[in-house]
Order: structure tokens, then C-alpha cells, then sequence
């Protein structure tokens, strides 16, 4: 094969992932889209070990069919309500890849080219800070570490140092290759240990916005990889997950009224408490008062009556519902009340769980319609003409304290207007703050 023929197919390849892509952004080409864009990745594996003459390599193969064994496994064994620490892994082992990609490019070559060695090293550090912060993003989801913003003392300067670091060690090798090895290591130890420190601190109200910038990484990573092996397939598909990565930040941004340098910097991990709307709606009281209080509607009004009476409801699920694996009885519940001739629609909010759409996909597999899955700046106006909102374990994304509690990560994020309802029904497990640490007083 000739190296425009590779460069052609090479477009194509990349031309199926963008269509995929495109296709996956809406709910009906959603599978169509995922099956091209995986077909098309595949194609681009085969291609690179045909054009490179290495398709016979057995060592190769028996790698991928291993790979592919385990990825099948885990797809088919893991649950929904653990997909975000899914992604947060996958974004990680994408970041390892391009490391030990670079690294073997180094070590195994006794040509030194200033470009490929900086583009070799710089995918190094992308690449690692990528892998660990996205462990301990998925062992903060996974709840194997406190999924709190741990804060150090001098957390900013440290974070600072270990940055500068981190690029001083691709710097370095432009103007002495013989330093080459202090820089791999600076960038195996100071680069992971950047990512570490840079991912502890944030707090779930900003995890959705971290996963995806760690996705954008993944993405860098591994096109500056292929900038180092000269392989413009890697470049392009590399280019293609770090320009969506990048964009969905953008979003998540936009839509949590965030800064993404604010984030960067741990400026949105601050603690803080809102002062609650009724003296009586303390965090601490335990669940069965929590249950109790819930059967006592506002005006002396019976709840079954107000259920019954209401022609206008909508759902509010959170991280909660998909922790309890309740959507299946939401979905129930939601085609009992739509029986009585009532209108159901479900306000999602953004950043509801803890990865974007997480609650889109959730609701889908209990085969609710897409068309009642509304955003919350769409849904939010029509809460005053609501005559019941039903939240179902969320919590930070209805709580009315992001708009007064100034510091508290949540502060200035827009949330759905649940507390507009002529009536709110709570099914939360306690009256706990959220996973940003907030108090809510609604």
C-alpha cells in the first residue's frame, strides 16, 4: 500500500468516527452511531498494522483478542450506576497507552529528532497526568476514597510546582538530549503526581465537568502520540476525543455556570453550609422522621389527593434514583399517573449523576420516551403552572441554595425550579446534603 492510499483511507476512517459521533448526539441513530464509530476504530487498527508491516506480529494478537475477551466481559458484567467510574477508567487507560506508547518510542530509538522527542515526552506527561487523575476521579465515584475536595496545606502551590515541572521535563530535552532520562522520569513521577493532586480537590458538584476535561486528555494524548510515531490515523481520531472532550467541557461549563479555569485552579471546592428556609428542615434528622414529615402535605392537603388531582407533573431523578435502581419503578409510576390522563415529563438537569446524560440513559433503559426527557432550561419556566414535582434522589440539582449560599461549590450553578411547584414530593433515602456537601432547604 502506498502512503497516499494510507493517507486516504486514513480520511475516510477518521471521516466514519466524526458520523458516528454525529449520529450518537441524537437517541434514535444512538446505536447506529456507536456500532460505525466502533467499526470504523477497528478498520483503523487493522490498517495501522497492515500499512506498518506488523500485521503478523502473533505477540499483537493474542494482546488485542485478550483485550477484547476482558472488554466484553466487563461491558456485559458491569452495572449502569458504576458507568461514570467506567469512563473515568477507560479515559485513564487511554492516558496509559500514550504514555507507554511515548516511552517505548524513546527507549527503543537511538535517533534523536528534537520534534519527535518533545512530542514524545509531552504525550508522556498528558498522557500520565490523564491516568492518575483519572483513578482517583473513579476511585472518588467508586467511593474507595472520600469523594470530598481533599485540600492540602499549600495545595495551590504544589499543584504550581509540579505543573512547571511537568513541562520543564519536555522543555529540557530540546536543548540536551543527554538529559533525555531525567526528563522520562520527571515525567513519569512529577506528571503523576500533578494529575493526583489536581483531581483530589475537586468536589462532586464539579466531577461531571472533570471527567469530561480527563476524556479531552486522553484524547491530546493520544494524538500527540501519533505526532511523535508520525502516524496521522492516531493524530486524527486522537484530535477528533479531545476536540469532543473539549467541547462537552465547554457545555458542562456553561450549563453549571462554571469557569473552567476556576476549576483548574480549585477555586469551586470550597465548603460551605446554606442557611435553611424553615427551622425545621434540619440535615440531620434521620430518615424516618424525613418519612414521616413527607405524609404530611402542605395546607392539611392528603397526599393520594394530591396525586390524584394533579394534571401536571413532572420528575426530577437524580444520582439517588440510579443508585436504588429505581428508574424501572419511576418509569411505572410514571405510566400510572399518565393512565389517569395526567401530562408526565422529567426535568434533567445537566449534570444530574455523575457524568453528562447519565440520567438520560438510565430513563431510557426503563424505555421512557426521549420526548418527555426535558432540559432543565426548557422545563424550568413551566414549574410555576406544575402542580406536583416528584424529586427522586436528587438533590444539589434542586437546591435552591446555589442562587444565595455564596462559597459553597454549588453557588451560581443553575438548578430546576422545583421549589415553584404547587406541591413537592421528596423520595429521598434522608435529608443529608448532597455530594457537593451543601445543605438544601427546600
Amino acid at each position: 500500500m502506498n502512503e497516499m492510499m494510507f493517507f486516504l483511507l486514513c480520511g475516510v476512517l477518521s471521516i466514519g468516527v466524526l458520523i458516528g459521533i454525529s449520529l450518537m448526539s441524537k437517541v434514535k441513530t444512538a446505536v447506529a452511531g456507536n456500532f460505525i464509530s466502533g467499526v470504523s476504530t477497528a478498520c483503523a487498527i487493522l490498517l495501522t498494522l497492515f500499512y506498518y508491516d506488523i500485521l503478523t506480529i502473533a505477540g499483537l494478537w493474542i494482546s488485542m483478542v485478550v483485550g477484547l475477551v476482558l472488554g466484553v466481559l466487563w461491558a456485559y458484567r458491569i452495572k449502569m450506576i458504576e458507568m461514570p467510574q467506567v469512563v473515568a477508567l477507560l479515559n485513564g487507560f487511554g492516558g496509559i497507552a500514550s504514555a507507554l506508547t511515548a516511552t517505548a518510542m524513546v527507549v527503543g530509538s537511538n535517533q534523536y529528532d528534537t520534534f519527535e522527542l518533545v512530542t514524545a515526552c509531552l504525550a508522556l506527561v498528558v498522557g500520565v497526568v490523564t491516568f492518575t487523575g483519572s483513578m482517583v476521579a473513579a476511585g472518588k465515584l467508586h467511593k474507595l476514597i472520600s469523594q470530598k475536595p481533599l485540600v492540602f496545606p499549600k495545595h495551590q502551590l504544589i499543584s504550581g510546582l509540579s505543573l512547571a515541572i511537568s513541562i520543564l521535563s519536555v522543555i529540557m530535552v530540546i536543548f540536551a538530549h543527554e538529559l533525555l532520562p531525567l526528563s522520562l522520569v520527571l515525567g513519569w513521577v512529577v506528571g503523576g503526581f500533578f494529575g493526583y493532586i489536581f483531581t483530589i480537590r475537586v468536589g462532586g458538584a464539579d466531577m461531571p465537568i472533570t471527567i469530561s476535561l480527563l476524556n479531552s486528555l486522553s484524547g491530546v494524548a493520544g494524538s500527540i502520540a501519533g505526532m511523535a510515531a508520525g502516524n496521522p490515523l492516531t493524530v486524527a481520531i486522537g484530535g477528533i476525543v479531545g476536540a469532543s472532550g473539549l467541547l462537552l467541557t465547554q457545555i458542562m461549563c456553561r450549563s453549571m455556570n462554571r469557569h473552567l479555569m476556576d476549576i483548574l485552579l480549585g477555586k469551586t471546592t470550597v465548603s460551605g453550609h446554606a442557611k435553611s428556609a424553615k427551622a425545621d428542615a434540619s440535615p440531620s434528622a434521620d430518615k424516618n422522621t424525613a418519612a414521616e414529615e413527607s405524609t404530611v402535605p402542605a395546607e392539611g392537603a392528603n397526599l393520594a389527593d394530591i396525586m390524584k388531582n394533579a394534571k401536571r407533573i413532572i420528575i426530577i431523578p437524580g444520582y439517588g434514583m440510579a443508585l436504588a435502581q429505581a428508574q424501572h419503578l419511576v418509569a411505572t409510576l410514571s405510566s400510572k399517573i399518565e393512565q389517569r390522563g395526567a401530562k408526565v415529563d422529567f426535568a434533567i438537569h445537566p449534570v444530574a449523576g455523575r457524568m453528562p446524560g447519565h440520567m438520560n440513559v438510565l430513563l431510557a433503559e426503563a424505555n421512557i420516551p426521549y420526548e418527555k426527557l426535558r432540559e432543565m432550561d426548557d422545563i424550568n419556566p413551566e414549574f410555576s403552572d406544575c402542580d406536583l414535582a416528584i424529586i427522586v434522589g436528587a438533590n444539589d440539582v434542586v437546591n435552591p441554595a446555589a442562587n444565595t449560599a455564596e462559597g459553597t461549590p454549588i453557588y451560581g450553578m443553575p438548578v430546576i425550579g422545583a421549589e415553584k411547584a404547587k406541591h413537592i414530593v421528596v423520595c429521598n433515602f434522608d435529608l443529608k446534603p448532597g455530594y457537593a456537601g451543601v445543605d438544601n432547604p427546600l
